[in-house]
Order: structure tokens, then C-alpha cells, then sequence
């Protein structure tokens, strides 16, 4: 067996200690430091690995087309719901839940929980503390605590955001190259089965750690903001509501994993959990004996709040509804229909035979067979990805809200505006793993692997058989240097697969705490935390946050880290 230097292993890891001293050590936005990591791979490839120019163009090439089909989605989710934003129909979703209790606690569990997992289930990349924050300041929370229960709340629904995006690009894509999908295909799956047996996987971990979060961010906010005599027995009053809707939660999404899609797990979860947990509510069940609040305005610490004072949202909610369409008649069923309609409609797609094979003829896809005349193969299916109906449920919303010309050109502005920065990021940091992915597969390559097969050799040697318990903490590393589960996914999920196959651990149960790794990475992730902050006038906070985030951070790592260990040498040892 080939022995791997440290000279090898040492400019193999070179791209991401750069991209990660880049980005977390001098605080760099990851539209540059990225692009200095992709020619640091570059280079690395062409000096140590002997890849033609030919061969890092082509990397480089299918890195932009994965980038483009990610970005085509973000595009959608964002226009979906800067769309109702305008319409105003976002507002009055949120007034839904807020009316069900004006208890800080049980508005929590229903905005910071519920509200934020659909979010992140629709939209992604950050999107749930940058919109979930303003709307829960809004109705009176100290800034800083409204940035913690967002933060907190969503992440159980990350490794599923934008509709599956982390799994559908994030795994799938990745493992169908540089010879993964031969060793997949050996195992008895298509990429894309075992993507989705990865899925299931990772909500297996969610579903058995993640369910106590609605009582974990109570929690942190009745303990924390709750007043000089710190205690979390209001926390405890108010457990059997959390308890009661994380299960109502988790049972319909580890369901939708394992037997509908990877795409609709968190869309699903918080979907029918809420409207569960809603009705349990309205019907009297599960509310507090009493109203817990926070302290009165003037005693709180200067820390608790920026420049926007609780009660001001701040956001493009409140725009809508003083500049936009009227919410205040608009019902809960009219708000709603635009994501009722996204997922029937992802549904039919994809449940429906002759429609699925229609949406993927080649004719709806744009591929790129052997690019520049290496084996290197990408396509983006427009049509079939996500993004398409995203798109097409926004302009269905038009009619369904009657909105003004001056909104909808509204919506479009503010999505565009927000897809640049990730536009620039992904491209690049794509393009870096596909040249460090592809590193090995060309003629003359060297006989240590791909870069990323280095560095998986050096890992698997030195965790050995505890490698299990750190695969999550892997994940979370990569999502908090980019920010994104997806680029964590994208970045270490060839490198998780490869270290479980040399220490003949089971490859589903790896790589799939490596996408909950990814998810629990961005409760401490600098430029989700920097964007959520930011809308809440909360500007140079973001140390005070990422602090309190490492509590539930070290929880769930160490959760998943011993589930990992029971699966993979107790209870599952023999799954691929």
C-alpha cells in the first residue's frame, strides 16, 4: 500500500487551511478569499499532482456548472419569498403564529422553531436568522436573544435547506465523480439512491438529537435573558410544548427522508409539525399556566440591543405591509398557498413517472460530455432541479396576491441583489474542490490519490477507529469556515466517503453525520452569523453570539458523535 508523505499531505491540505485562515482568522468574506483558494488548488494540482492545463480547466469548468445549478435554486427560494415579503403575505404568516400566544416562550418554539425550520427548508443559505431575527424583534425581543432562538431554532433543518440542496448538490454531485460512483455502483446503488439513503441517514441523527431543540433554544433565552436571577425552571414549564412539537416535527420529516425525497424533509417537518402543534395550542392544549416575559426595557444590559429598538422590526416585512398589499385581511390559507403549490408541484415532478422523465429529457438539460477533452462530465438539469418551480410558484403568486408591478420588480431587485455574493463565492470554492476532487483521475496521476484521498489516508490513520465520533465535527468545521452546509457537503463528503471505505466503516452512516455536521457547523459559521446580526442593528455582536451558539454546537456534536459509534460498530455495522 502506498504510503503518503507529509509533503504530499501538507500541500493537499493547503487550499482549505488557506480558504479557512482566509476566512475565519482574518475574518476575510469569502468572495476573496475563495478565489485565492481556488488558485492555491491550482497551482497544487499543476506543481505536485502533474495536472495538464487541460484538466484543471475542465475541474474548474464543472465546478462553475455545479455552482450555476446551486445558484439557480437559490435564485428560486429567494424570489419565492422576497415575493410574499412584498405581498405581504409573509407578515401575515408570522401574525398567525404570533397570535396563538404572547408568551416569549411559546413564541419561540413557534417563530424561533417552527417559522425558521420552513424558512431554511424553502430557502437556505442563511436565510432563516436574517428574516425569522427582525420579525421576533419586532414583537418585542431583546435583539440579541432573537438572533440566539433563530440561530438555534433552524438548524435541525439545514442538511435539507433550499429544498434539499445540501444533499441534492452537496452529495450527490461530488460522489458522482472521480471514480466514488464506481465504488457506489459496486455497493448496489445509483449515486443517486445512495444520496438519498445519506439523507435518511442524517435524519436518523436529527430526529434522535435534534428533537429537543425548540426546548434547548427556550432554554438559552429564559436563562440567559431572563434577568439577574438565572434559572431555567420557565424553561421547564414550558417542556412538555417543546417536547411535544419537536416530535410533532421530527416524525414527519425522518419520515419524508426515508420514504418521499431528499428535498422535503424540513418543508414537510415544519409544515405539518406546525399545524399540529398550532392546533394542539389553539384548543388549549400545552399553554403555560402563566405569561413569561422578559425583564422590563430599562433593565436590560446595552448588549441585548442595537440600533433598532425591539418593537421595530426593521425589516421588508413591515415595508409590505405599510407600502404593499393589505395583510390584515388576508387569510392564513391565501399566505400559505404559494409553498402549498412549490410542493405539490416538486412532488408531482418527481412522484409522477412520465412527467419526471419528461422534465429530464435531454433537451431540458445542459451538459457537457468530456470537457475539453478529459473524462470530466457535468450537466444542469434547469428543469428538473428545484429551482425551475421554485421560480414558477413565485409567478403564480403574483396573481394569487393581485400584486402591483412595483412589487413584483421589487422582489426581483432584492433577489438579484442577493445572490451576488453567493454567486462569487460558490463558483469559486466549487471550482476548487472539483481540481482537488479530479486531482487523481488523470492519466500520470500520482499514485497517492486526489489530494482529497490524502487527506482522508491521514485522517482515517489517525482517528482510526474512533474516526465516527469526529465525522460530524468534520462536517461542521467545513460549514463554519464557508458558512454552508452545501459547501461543507461539497467539500468533505468525497473525503468522509473515502476515510469510512479505508477503515471499512459503513459509508451511509459517515457521510451522513457529515451533512449533519455541515447543518451544526452554521450555528458558529461567521458569515451567517455576521448576515443575521446585521438585521437586527446588532453589528460587532458576533463573538457574543458564536459564544452562546457553542453550547448547543457541543451538544449536538456530541450527540451524533456517540450515535455514530453505536451505528456504525453495534446497530447498523453492515450497511454500505
Amino acid at each position: 500500500m502506498y504510503m503518503v508523505t507529509g509533503v504530499e499531505t501538507a500541500l493537499a491540505a493547503l487550499p482549505l487551511v488557506l480558504a479557512g485562515a482566509l476566512l475565519v482568522g482574518f475574518l476575510w468574506p469569502a468572495t476573496r478569499a475563495m478565489p485565492i483558494a481556488w488558485v492555491t488548488a491550482l497551482a497544487v494540482g499543476y506543481v505536485a499532482w502533474n495536472m495538464p492545463t487541460n484538466w484543471l480547466a475542465a475541474s474548474s469548468i464543472s465546478g462553475v456548472m455545479t455552482a450555476i445549478e446551486i445558484l439557480w435554486i437559490v435564485f428560486g427560494a429567494l424570489l419565492l419569498l422576497y415575493t410574499l415579503m412584498e405581498a405581504g403575505a409573509f407578515d401575515r404568516i408570522n401574525k398567525g403564529f404570533a397570535a396563538v400566544s404572547d408568551d416569549r416562550r411559546v413564541q419561540i418554539v413557534l417563530i424561533g422553531f417552527f417559522l425558521a425550520t420552513f424558512i431554511e427548508g424553502a430557502a437556505g443559505f442563511g436565510t432563516p436568522a436574517a428574516v425569522v431575527a427582525p420579525l421576533m424583534l419586532g414583537l418585542g425581543f431583546p435583539a440579541l436573544a432573537a438572533v440566539v432562538a433563530a440561530i438555534i431554532g433552524h438548524i435541525i433543518a439545514v442538511t435539507y435547506g433550499a429544498v434539499g440542496t445540501p444533499i441534492v448538490v452537496g452529495i450527490r454531485d461530488p460522489l458522482s465523480t472521480a471514480g466514488f460512483g464506481e465504488a457506489i455502483q459496486a455497493g448496489g446503488f445509483t449515486v443517486t439512491e445512495y444520496s438519498n439513503q445519506v439523507a435518511a441517514w442524517a435524519a436518523t441523527y436529527h430526529a434522535l438529537v435534534g428533537f429537543v431543540m425548540p426546548l434547548f433554544a427556550v432554554g438559552m433565552v429564559v436563562y440567559f435573558f431572563g434577568g439577574e436571577d438565572r434559572s431555567l425552571t420557565p424553561a421547564l414549564e414550558v417542556a412538555p410544548l417543546c417536547l411535544f412539537s419537536g416530535i410533532a416535527f421530527a416524525i414527519p420529516y425522518w419520515v419524508s427522508a426515508w420514504y418521499i425525497t431528499a428535498e422535503f424533509p424540513s418543508l414537510i417537518g415544519s409544515m405539518v409539525g406546525g399545524a399540529i402543534t398550532v392546533s394542539a395550542l389553539r384548543a388549549g392544549y400545552l399553554l403555560p399556566d402563566s405569561e413569561w416575559d422578559f425583564p422590563p426595557r430599562e433593565e436590560w444590559p446595552d448588549h441585548w440591543v442595537g440600533t433598532i429598538e425591539p418593537g421595530q422590526s426593521g425589516g421588508r416585512a413591515d415595508a409590505a405591509t405599510d407600502g404593499g398589499t393589505v395583510t390584515s385581511d388576508m387569510s392564513l390559507g391565501k399566505a400559505w398557498s404559494p409553498y402549498v403549490i412549490l410542493v405539490v408541484l416538486l412532488v408531482i415532478t418527481r412522484a409522477v413517472g412520465p412527467i419526471s422523465s419528461f422534465i429530464n429529457r435531454p433537451s431540458f438539460v445542459i451538459s457537457w460530455s468530456e470537457i475539453l477533452g478529459t473524462s470530466i462530465s457535468n450537466g444542469i438539469g434547469w428543469m428538473n432541479v428545484p429551482g425551475f418551480w421554485l421560480i414558477v410558484s413565485a409567478v403564480l403568486a403574483i396573481p394569487i396576491f393581485g400584486m402591483s408591478g412595483d412589487e413584483v420588480s421589487a422582489a426581483w431587485k432584492e433577489t438579484a441583489r442577493k445572490i451576488v455574493s453567493p454567486f462569487i463565492a460558490l463558483i469559486f470554492v466549487i471550482a476548487m474542490v472539483q481540481v482537488m476532487l479530479n486531482s487523481g483521475a488523470h492519466p500520470g496521476a500520482p499514485e497517492a490519490g486526489s489530494m482529497i484521498v490524502v487527506l482522508a489516508t491521514l485522517t482515517a490513520d489517525i482517528l482510526g477507529p474512533v474516526y465516527p465520533f469526529f465525522a460530524a465535527l468534520i462536517g461542521a468545521l467545513g460549514a463554519a469556515m464557508a458558512g454552508s452546509n452545501t459547501v461543507s457537503n461539497i467539500t468533505f463528503s468525497g473525503f468522509q466517503f473515502e476515510a469510512a471505505q479505508q477503515l471499512g466503516l459503513p459509508t451511509q452512516i459517515i457521510v451522513g453525520a457529515q451533512a449533519v455536521g455541515g447543518a451544526i457547523g452554521n450555528l458558529v459559521a461567521v458569515h451567517n452569523v455576521v448576515a443575521a446580526v446585521a438585521t437586527v442593528g446588532l453589528v460587532g455582536q458576533e463573538g457574543r453570539v458564536m459564544r452562546f451558539n457553542l453550547v448547543p454546537l457541543l451538544y449536538y456534536a456530541l450527540g451524533v458523535g456517540t450515535l455514530a459509534m453505536l451505528f456504525s460498530y453495534v446497530v447498523f455495522p453492515t450497511v454500505f
